[in-house]
């Protein structure tokens, strides 16, 4: 989703997506209904819930060197082979399992990408348990609160940042795979971390407002 990878002699100016009237950022194609509506109601919107935020984390590894657009038109594939992104249930994945994955023609059958989707719930797992919530984790590294940018071209976004970088590398400690910083910033993009939209696309304000703090994760008495 990092749109800093596309190459253009000059920041261009967001452009109406179909014919509702409203200014957007560039990314988007308006031919692509599902994509659109993925930027309207998704992108850039403050996620906490670790179900969704581990979907994410495992979507965008399966993007790379793909498109989002090809990972988004087959997420319901995902969903329906990755037993709803429940994470206890991947993380008990055994070799039976991951070889009917690799036979799945609705999902990027790339046996690197699948076995690391495994290992890397087994990882997000030890990270509940020692943190409470990989969300308090995660959004502890902004103390809760979105990273508010202004940009106003899509070249002036940055691929990966020193943020970005530091969660990579703390992640790979961990044992997890498919976690470059680019692909990190693209998840922090995509989970709200980071509020990257436009200011003049009509979601940079809307999604400004969200900007509550993380719930802390309750823990038993």
């Amino acid at each position: 989703m990092t749109a800093a990878k596309k190459k253009a002699p000059k920041a261009p100016k967001p452009a109406p997506a179909l014919s509702d009237g409203r200014t957007r950022c560039t990314w988007p194609k308006a031919t692509n209904a599902l994509y659109v509506h993925y930027h309207d109601t998704e992108w850039g919107v403050p996620e906490h819930d670790d179900r969704a935020l581990f979907e994410k984390l495992i979507l965008d590894g399966a993007q790379a060197g793909l498109s989002w657009e090809t990972i988004l038109n087959k997420r319901e594939s995902y969903r329906e082979a990755f037993d709803g992104f429940d994470v206890e249930t991947v993380a008990h994945y055994g070799s039976r399992k991951i070889e009917s994955l690799l036979k799945n023609p609705g999902i990027v059958r790339n046996r690197q990408k699948v076995v690391s989707a495994v290992g890397n719930a087994r990882v997000f797992l030890d990270m509940q348990a020692e943190f409470g919530s990989f969300d308090a984790w995660l959004w502890g590294h902004v103390g809760g609160v979105p990273v508010q940018n202004a940009w106003t071209g899509t070249r002036q976004l940055p691929a990966r940042t020193e943020l970005s970088d530091r969660v990579s590398k703390e992640l790979h400690r961990r044992g997890m795979r498919f976690v470059g910083s680019t692909i990190v910033y693209a998840y922090m993009q995509a989970i709200g971390v980071v509020n990257d939209h436009l200011v003049s696309c009509y979601r940079h304000a809307e999604c400004a407002k969200l900007t509550q703090p993380a719930k802390k994760p309750r823990r038993g008495r």
